[in-house]
C-alpha cells in the first residue's frame, strides 16, 4: 500500500467541491483549483454551507468543521499541486477543455502524480493518449453528491499500470469510497443500465403504454426504490439524462439513444408533472418492460466484461441506493421470468440481442451465485478480502462458507507464509447479518442459528491454530462478529482507522463467536466484561497498549508490518501481560462484587464517579438477560480449554435467541432504541 499525502481537485463546481470536501473530511490534505478566484470562493462557499448543515444536524461539531476546512487549500494557482500524489479533474464535459488541462498537468506535475478524470461521457483512453504518462492515468467516476455518495467507479484504460490501479483504489478507500473497478466502456457500469432505465420510462409514456404516475409506481414496485424515474430526473436534471443517453446512443446504438419525448421535455426546461392516479391495469406491463430493459442491459455489460455481477449490483445498491441490485432482482423473480422479459425487449428493439449470460443461466435453470470473498496470493502472502461492502461485510451463511473455502485454498498454497484477512470498503466486518437472525427467530429456526454459529467457531479455531501465520488487517469499522474474527487470528495489524467493539448486549444477545473468551485471555475477565457489557469501542492505540494488536501503522506501512510479523514467527498470542494503569479503574469496576451491584442497577464501589455514572447509564439501555448470561459465560469459561470454552458459549445460544428481548433488540437495530423487558 502506498501513501496518499496530498490530492488535487481541478474544478470547484458542485462536483469538484464535493470531491474536495469528502477528501478533507477523511483527513487528507486537498488543493481545490479553479480558473477564477470567484469560482474558487463559490466552491468554498458550497463546502462551508454543507458543513454548516452538518453542524445543525449534529453530524459535525464546529471544531470538526474547522479541522476539515483547514485541510482545504482553495486557489487558482496550479503550482500548488505539482507534488500531489493524485490530481482529479472535475471540470465540465468538454473534451477539448479536458485535453488541454491534462496536457498542462502532465507538464507541471511530479512524475509520481497520478492524473484522473471524473468524466461520465468520454473514454478514459481518449485523454490518456494525449499525455506522456498514460500508465499513470485513470478514470475516477464519482456519483452525486460526492461528499455523501459512497460509490466510486475506478476505470483503468488498457495502458494503466497495476500500480496506478492499486493506488487509485487505495485513494478511494482512504477518503471513504467503495470502489468498483470497471472497464473503459460507454456509461462504464452504473450509467450503462441506469440511463436506459430512465429513457425507457419516457418511451413508455411516449407510446401511451401508461401515464407518469403509473410508470412511477410500477418502477418503485419492480425495483423496490423510493423515487421513480421521472422524479429522479426532476431531482438530478433532465438535461443530464438526455446528454448521457445521447452519448450511449452514439457509441452503442439506437436502443440507447434518447427518445423524442425526453429531448422535448429538456427543450421545455420544465420538470415532469408527477401528479395523478395510478392505473393498476397497466402496472404489470410497465413492470415487465422496465425489468426487461434494466436486467437485459445489466447482463449485457457483464457479458462484455465491463463489470462483474457483484460489482454491477454494488453499483446499484451503493451508487443508486437501490435495495437490490439487478442480479439480485433476477434471482428474486427467477431466471425464467428474467429471460422472458428480456426476450420481449430483444423482439422490440432490433439492435438489442439476448445476452449470452442469460442464455447460459436459462439452460442452468438456477439462480446466479455471488462471490463475496476474494483470494489473492502474491510473494508468499495470501490476502483474503471480505468483499461485501454494500452490507459492510456483515457475516451471513454465504459469506462464512466462502470465507471457509478461501481459507482452505490459502492453506494449501505451499509457498504461503501468511494469510491476511481484510474487509472491502469502510468496514472490516460490521458484525453478523442481523436480518439472518431475525428471519430465523420469526420462522422458529433457532437451531439453524446455533448450527451457523458452530460452523463459525470451527472456522475461527482453524484460523487461530493454522500452521500459516494468520493476520487480521483492521483498517476500518469492526463490530461484533468482525471483532471476533479479528481476535481469532494469530496477530492483528491495524491502521488508525481501525476499531473494535462488542455491541451485542445492546441488541438483546451476547458475543457468540468467541469474543468473550478471547478478550478474557488477552486482558482478563474484568476488563473483558467492561467492554462486553458496555459495548464501548476500543481504539487501536488502546488495543496496542493492551497487547491485542501487534502494530498500528499508516496504510503505507501495512506491507512492511506484515513482513515483520512473518520474520518474527508465530507470536505468543495469549502471553502473560500487565494491564497499563489507564485500564485499571475499568477493570476494578467489573470485579465480581461490582458486577453484582451493576446488574442490580447500583453504583460500583471504589470507581471514578464520572466513569461509574457513565457505565451505569449505559448498562441501563442494555438487555438485562444478555448482561446476566454474558457474565455467567465469562465466569464459566475461566480455566477451560478453548474447545470447552466454545461449547459453553454455544450452549446458551438457544436460550438467548428465544427471548423476547433478542427479537426486540435485533428487530429495532439501527432504527430506534429497543425497549427491553427482561424476558
Amino acid at each position: 500500500m502506498s501513501q496518499i499525502n496530498k490530492i488535487g481537485v481541478i474544478g470547484a463546481g458542485n462536483m469538484g467541491s464535493g470531491i474536495a470536501q469528502k477528501i478533507a473530511q477523511e483527513g487528507i490534505p486537498v488543493v481545490m483549483i479553479d480558473t477564477q478566484e470567484a469560482f474558487v470562493q463559490r466552491g468554498l462557499g458550497i463546502i462551508t454551507g454543507i458543513l454548516k448543515e452538518g453542524i445543525e444536524r449534529k453530524i459535525f461539531t464546529q471544531a470538526k468543521v474547522d479541522e476539515i476546512l483547514s485541510r482545504i487549500t482553495a486557489t487558482t494557482d496550479m503550482n500548488q499541486i505539482v507534488d500531489a500524489d493524485l490530481v482529479i479533474e472535475a471540470v465540465f464535459e468538454d473534451k477539448g477543455v479536458k485535453i488541454d488541462l491534462f496536457k498542462k498537468l502532465d507538464a507541471i506535475c511530479s512524475p509520481k502524480t497520478i492524473l484522473a478524470t471524473n468524466t461520465s461521457s468520454f473514454y478514459v483512453r481518449e485523454f490518456a493518449n494525449q499525455i506522456s504518462r498514460p500508465d499513470r492515468f485513470i478514470g475516477m467516476h464519482y456519483f452525486y453528491h460526492p461528499a455523501k455518495n459512497r460509490l466510486l467507479e475506478v476505470i483503468p484504460h488498457a495502458g494503466t499500470s497495476p500500480e496506478t490501479i492499486g493506488k487509485s483504489v487505495l485513494a478511494a478507500k482512504l477518503h471513504g469510497k467503495t470502489a468498483i473497478v470497471v472497464k473503459d466502456a460507454p456509461g462504464f457500469a452504473v450509467n450503462r443500465f441506469f440511463v436506459p432505465f430512465l429513457n425507457e420510462a419516457v418511451r413508455l409514456l411516449e407510446e401511451n403504454v401508461a401515464d407518469i404516475p403509473t410508470i412511477e409506481e410500477a418502477s418503485k414496485r419492480a425495483f423496490k426504490i423510493g423515487m421513480g424515474p421521472f422524479q429522479l430526473m426532476n431531482v438530478t436534471g433532465i438535461p443530464i439524462a438526455v446528454h448521457a443517453a445521447t452519448t450511449l446512443g452514439n457509441e452503442i446504438g439506437p436502443f440507447y439513444a434518447p427518445c423524442n419525448t425526453l429531448k422535448d421535455q429538456m427543450a421545455k426546461k420544465e420538470n415532469w408533472p408527477l401528479d395523478g392516479t395510478v392505473d393498476e391495469t397497466r402496472v404489470q406491463a410497465v413492470i415487465d418492460r422496465m425489468l426487461g430493459v434494466c436486467l437485459g442491459v445489466s447482463a449485457a455489460l457483464v457479458d462484455e466484461g465491463v463489470a462483474s455481477i457483484e460489482d454491477t449490483d454494488r453499483g446499484a445498491k451503493i451508487g443508486l441506493r437501490w435495495l437490490m441490485g439487478p442480479f439480485e432482482i433476477m434471482n428474486r423473480i427467477g431466471i425464467d421470468k428474467t429471460y422472458d422479459v428480456v426476450k420481449s425487449i430483444t423482439k422490440k428493439y432490433a439492435d438489442f440481442n439476448m445476452p449470452a449470460l442469460l442464455e447460459k443461466q436459462k439452460k442452468l435453470g438456477k439462480p446466479f451465485e455471488f462471490n463475496f470473498v476474494d483470494l489473492d496470493v502474491k510473494d508468499g502472502v495470501a490476502t483474503i478480502t471480505l468483499n461485501r461492502p454494500e452490507a459492510m461485510n456483515a457475516l451471513n451463511e454465504t459469506l462464512v462458507a466462502q470465507l471457509d473455502q478461501r481459507f482452505t485454498e490459502a492453506e494449501k498454497h505451499a509457498d504461503v507464509k501468511a494469510i491476511v484477512f481484510q474487509g472491502a470498503g469502510k468496514a472490516f466486518v460490521a458484525g453478523a447479518d442481523i436480518r439472518y437472525f431475525v428471519n430465523n427467530i420469526k420462522a422458529n429456526r433457532i437451531p439453524d442459528i446455533v448450527s451457523f454459529t458452530r460452523k463459525g467457531h470451527e472456522l475461527f479455531l482453524r484460523i487461530e491454530n493454522s500452521s500459516k501465520l494468520t493476520i487480521a488487517l483492521l483498517d476500518g469499522l469492526s463490530l461484533g462478529g468482525g471483532s471476533e474474527l479479528a481476535l481469532s487470528c494469530q496477530a492483528i495489524i491495524a491502521t488508525p482507522a481501525g476499531s473494535m467493539a462488542f455491541p451485542e448486549t445492546g441488541i438483546g444477545i451476547y458475543p457468540g463467536l468467541g469474543g468473550m473468551l478471547r478478550m478474557t485471555r488477552h486482558v482478563g475477565p474484568e476488563l473483558a466484561k467492561y467492554y462486553v457489557f458496555t459495548g464501548f469501542g476500543i481504539n487501536m492505540a488502546d488495543a496496542r497498549a493492551l497487547g491485542i494488536v501487534a502494530a498500528v501503522v499508516d496504510p503505507a506501512g501495512v506491507n512492511q508490518a506484515i513482513q515483520d510479523l512473518i520474520s518474527a514467527g508465530q507470536p505468543d498470542k495469549y502471553r502473560s501481560r500487565t494491564l497499563p494503569d489507564k485500564f485499571l479503574p475499568m477493570a476494578s469496576m467489573f470485579s465480581s462484587e461490582n458486577v453484582t451491584r451493576l446488574l442490580s442497577g447500583k453504583q460500583p464501589e471504589n470507581a471514578p464517579p464520572d466513569l461509574a455514572a457513565k457505565v451505569v447509564k449505559t448498562l441501563g439501555f442494555k438487555a438485562p438477560i444478555a448482561l446476566r448470561i454474558s457474565n455467567e459465560i465469562i465466569d464459566m469459561q475461566i480455566g477451560k480449554s478453548m474447545p470447552e470454552a466454545v461449547e459453553i458459549e454455544l450452549g446458551r445460544l438457544a436460550e438467548i435467541f428465544s427471548t423476547a428481548d433478542a427479537l426486540e433488540g435485533l428487530s429495532t437495530a439501527g432504527r430506534k432504541r429497543p425497549e427491553f423487558k427482561g424476558a
